[in-house]
């Protein structure tokens, strides 16, 4: 009894700890960033430690009237909302189908589907812009929301399948009972009680799509550019701006970790709600 009392009271102070420096571990480089951006470019780069430097406005003065930061975020908002309701638009009658009314190939169908995210993205990359470029789609919202939705769908799919098995399948059968049609189901029935799966999968569909810079920096130039364009813009032939590249990517990111701040409770119920199961 001694012995497992001991290993308790163990538990309990050596797990937080154990958190807390696991947390730190992964908050330092957002933190040393963060330190960065109030850096000038010449003080960036010397061997100076935390807080031995005198703190600037510059970077961030110089990213919203010279880089037109407000233009750069607008297209990352616009582009990574709409990708994420079109997901939600077809991936929540796909996997009502699969999960209410599968086939022989429903399991094989959600594995290819799975499948696709192995495929390198440099493979499709020159038939991606010979493609767009040739129908006059190259560098427009429409391009780059296609291809935030497309990528990320199947991981969409799959998700909300698995919210949707947990949910017996007598109530949708009682739904029917009732009169209900296949959308009245999906917007009567489904979605209310599944609502915390749908919106935790809205929620990481969006960080998604917005830290996305593969493809949103090599299908566009100017009209749908987003942050990881502006980002990747503070690169010169003579080497990196440090400091406008940090302030940049700071508040690139600050937006993301403000919104997994206080929707993390329902982040973590989306995903232990059946996600990872």
């Amino acid at each position: 009894m001694a012995i497992v009392a001991q290993h308790s009271k163990f538990s309990k102070i050596a797990m937080p700890v154990l958190a807390w420096v696991v947390a730190l571990i992964f908050f330092f480089p957002i933190f040393y960033m963060l330190l960065t951006s109030f850096k000038t470019d010449a003080d960036a780069v010397k061997p100076e430690f935390l807080f031995s430097f005198t703190p600037t406005l510059e970077n961030y003065t110089n990213m919203t009237d010279n880089y037109d930061y407000w233009r750069f975020a607008s297209n990352s908002v616009i582009t990574s909302v709409s990708a994420t309701i079109f997901a939600l638009v077809v991936g929540v009658p796909c996997a009502y189908a699969m999960a209410f009314d599968p086939s022989r190939g429903t399991k094989d169908i959600l594995m290819w589907m799975l499948s696709t995210k192995m495929l390198p993205a440099a493979a499709v990359l020159y038939p991606m812009i010979f493609l767009t470029k040739s129908i006059g789609l190259f560098d427009t919202h429409f391009l780059v929301i296609m291809v935030l939705s497309l990528i990320n769908l199947p991981i969409v799919i799959w998700m909300l399948f698995t919210y949707f098995k947990d949910i017996p399948k007598d109530i949708i059968e009682a739904g029917k009972m009732d009169g209900l049609n296949t959308w009245g189901e999906i917007k009567e029935i489904l979605i209310p009680l599944a609502w915390g799966g749908i919106a935790s999968t809205a929620l990481l569909t969006f960080i998604f799509c917005w830290n996305e810079a593969y493809w949103t920096v090599r299908l566009t130039t100017i009209d749908a550019a987003t942050l990881s364009k502006l980002i990747e813009g503070n690169r010169a032939p003579e080497g990196l701006f440090f400091g406008r590249l940090s302030a940049v990517s700071t508040a690139a990111v600050g937006p993301i970790v403000v919104l997994g701040w206080f929707c993390q409770k329902q982040l973590v119920q989306g995903l232990t709600f059946g996600a990872v199961k």
